[in-house]
């Protein structure tokens, strides 16, 4: 039982962490509509299901804490209190109050005290306001108005019967049905039936499963909701149907009559049409007769009778069931070791497409053959579970702006699209940092003061745009600000000063633009809590071409400033062209390949000596990778020239052969290699050869390096 409770702790404070990043959005949508209930709902069962279970696995400071909160909400649900922005401030500082909570339970930093009791003080504050009255005169003279509905709603009961049927594995969790049936006590009067007809012999009856079910009959006047709320955290493992069966109105009308037994049982779904019409004729009471005739047990006669006598007047309705979900889950190490084993697969797979092409053997390949399209969809079907939606990274960013702003003194709003976009998860993680910086920068530097804003004749509220698309086999995330844009001049001063580039040198709009990626660059007047120290946006770039990405960045003065970072899919296993230069085998990721066309000695001989061609008219310059990696040997008569698109340019990479496309698993380098220029992995053929995978767009650059600094003697 130790294992299966440290499991499900476990399991609450994932959920946990879920739950408060579910909250935080919620927030900060409700910032924006505060009269919209379903938000405030979500908020309102967030923080009762961190309650909820905090209490039942031990984290009885997380209850307590939470417990202020969720009264706040409850009172905002209930039309008591406003959302106003004091209200959402609180409750942010609060949810990441509860964050440190969990962190301290998981072995981190102790919390400060004197914070939570500031925020709960805040709160009562908050709710005092409401108790005493002081909400103003517009809700006085609300009150006042609805005085009579009040009274009369007040005295208004609303009777349901609740079956809840809990999975037989509820112990495992933790839960205790008796608390959960003691809530729903307290919400007014109650009556409690335990089902016990799924109950095993004693042989095969197994004390950690719970076989019983319960039948509750409740009078109340709280609300569907809040008898919902008492299941909110088990509703994924539980059957739970909430009926309502009388409203409370036409009493007179109706009288003492109410449904008849038999009528009951039916619409509950214990006894059938047919049985109930088969025993009709029989003299006995219903009841006595259908367990007489083995149809029901007792204790479901006696649920229905209870029933019978509690309620006077009877409004069906129907049955509301929560969905169950169709979803698990799952430790993200063994979606990685998944990963692996799919990777190991499609080498094994490689292999043997490789001997059946050589023992041309029918039925040999016939299998090959099958084995390669099951592989294929395997490896689909895993990088697909690995795709998480990238709209939990931009929720993040919310927050940050909304914070940053306020700190600032600036008025900016954030816009996203394309939250639904997917990415591999390794990714979303290693996108996260690039991303802020970004970000920051945008609200520092990038968006002018409300009032520089009026002068320039823009709206008084800045606004960032992040976008995420797909674009092949890769994302494309934009990030967009209407801020005052980049200063070409400042740059290049900047530049020339810290020996980037010459005095005299005559660079495009795209080659200013890059030097913001420099180490050490900034052109902040002046240092801020947020940014201009010069770090960041070369952070940006080392992660991002850590990735396989490449960022494009595009600035107009006075308009703002968008800037572009096309990212891979996936980093396990790509799509490659696997090439050959004498008896060493490479691949480029397929992605970047446009196409292949044949090297001459003819086009050689026209270039004179540099390395160019000449395809369709345009000239495309090329890279030879045996010269770059030294290869030794000759190259055969007719090359080939694999065109690759880099940053909006193309570049050819001369090989002596194409072999063809490839499933490349990635496999990482070695210390001893990994400051290997134009290298970005390795992966293993079918023959158990290894082939280097080459970082394209690192390796036109370290070959423009190479070019620019052999120039430099000619020059002087």
């Amino acid at each position: 039982m130790n294992g299966g409770l440290d499991q499900a702790i476990e399991a609450y404070k994932e959920e946990a962490q879920e739950l408060l990043s579910e909250l935080e959005t919620s927030l900060l949508e409700l910032e924006e509509s505060p009269e919209d209930i379903e938000l405030i709902s979500r908020v309102f069962r967030a923080m009762h299901t961190i309650k909820g279970s905090g209490a039942m696995f031990g984290f009885d400071k997380i209850a307590h804490f939470t417990h202020e909160v969720e009264t706040a909400f409850d009172l905002v649900r209930n039309g008591q209190l406003s959302v106003t922005k004091e209200l959402i401030n609180l409750t942010l500082l609060a949810r990441d109050q509860i964050r440190a909570m969990l962190e301290e339970y998981g072995g981190g930093a102790r919390i400060d005290e004197s914070k939570s009791a500031e925020i709960i003080k805040g709160f009562k504050r908050i709710m005092q306001k409401v108790e005493g009255g002081t909400e103003g005169a517009e809700s006085a003279a609300s009150a006042k108005a609805g005085s009579e509905a009040d009274e009369s709603d007040e005295a208004k009961s609303v009777t349901y019967r609740v079956r809840f049927k809990p999975d037989h594995d509820l112990f495992m969790s933790g839960t205790n049905p008796v608390l959960l049936l003691n809530e729903l006590r307290e919400l007014g009067q109650t009556i409690v039936i335990a089902q016990t007809q799924d109950i095993p012999i004693l042989k095969e009856l197994e004390p950690e499963k719970c076989y019983t079910f319960w039948d509750v009959i409740l009078t109340t006047d709280k609300g569907i909701n809040a008898i919902k709320d008492v299941f909110v955290f088990i509703e994924d493992s539980s059957d739970i149907s909430i009926d309502e069966i009388d409203s409370g109105e036409d009493v007179d009308e109706l009288g003492e009559n109410y449904k008849k037994l038999g009528e009951i049982l039916v619409e509950r779904g214990d006894v059938k049409t047919d049985d109930l019409r088969k025993v009709l004729g029989k003299q006995k009471k219903v009841g006595e007769i259908l367990v007489e005739s083995g149809v029901v047990n007792e204790d479901q006669v006696r649920s229905a009778l209870a029933e019978q006598k509690q309620v006077k007047q009877v409004r069906e309705s129907k049955q509301k069931m929560e969905a169950a979900s169709a979803s698990i889950r799952v430790p993200s190490e063994k979606l990685d070791s998944l990963v692996d084993l799919v990777g190991e697969l499609v080498t094994v797979q490689a292999r043997l497409s490789q001997v059946s092409s050589s023992r041309h053997d029918a039925n040999l390949t016939s299998i090959a053959e099958e084995v390669e399209r099951l592989t294929w969809e395997l490896r689909d079907s895993t990088m697909g579970i690995r795709m998480l939606p990238i709209g939990s990274t931009f929720s993040k960013f919310k927050r940050l702006v909304r914070d940053l702003s306020l700190e600032l003194g600036k008025d900016i709003a954030m816009t996203t699209e394309g939250a639904e976009t997917e990415l591999d998860k390794t990714v979303i993680e290693r996108l996260n940092d690039p991303l802020v910086h970004i970000i920051r920068n945008s609200i520092d530097h990038g968006i002018e003061s409300p009032e520089d804003r009026v002068k320039k004749g823009k709206p008084k509220e800045g606004t960032i745009h992040l976008t995420a698309q797909h674009s092949g086999a890769s994302v494309l995330i934009t990030i967009r600000d209407d801020g005052k844009g980049l200063d070409k001049e400042a740059i290049v001063n900047k530049a020339i000063k810290n020996e980037l580039v010459a005095p005299d040198a005559v660079l495009s709009e795209k080659e200013i633009f890059a030097l913001i990626f420099e180490p050490g660059f900034s052109t902040a007047q002046k240092l801020t809590s947020v940014s201009g120290r010069g770090v960041g946006m070369d952070v940006v770039k080392r992660n991002i071409d850590a990735l396989r990405g490449n960022i494009d960045v595009k600035s107009t003065k006075d308009k703002g400033t968008t800037i572009t970072l096309k990212l891979p899919l996936t980093l396990a296993i790509i799509d490659g062209l696997l090439v050959k230069v004498e008896t060493e085998f490479f691949v480029l990721p397929l992605s970047l390949v446009e196409e292949c066309v044949e090297l001459t000695k003819e086009v050689i001989d026209k270039a004179h000596g540099r390395h160019v061609a000449n395809v369709r008219e345009e000239i495309v310059p090329y890279i030879r990778i045996r010269e770059f990696f030294n290869i030794t040997g000759k190259s055969p008569e007719i090359e080939q020239i694999v065109i690759v698109e880099v940053e909006d340019h193309r570049v050819g990479f001369v090989v002596d052969y194409v072999i063809g496309e490839h499933q490349t698993v990635i496999k990482s380098l070695g210390k001893v290699y990994r400051g290997v220029e134009g290298v970005s992995g390795a992966t293993i053929l079918g023959d158990g050869t290894v082939a280097l995978i080459l970082d394209v767009p690192k390796l036109v650059k370290a070959v423009e390096i190479e070019e620019n600094q052999t120039m430099v003697p000619q020059l002087s």
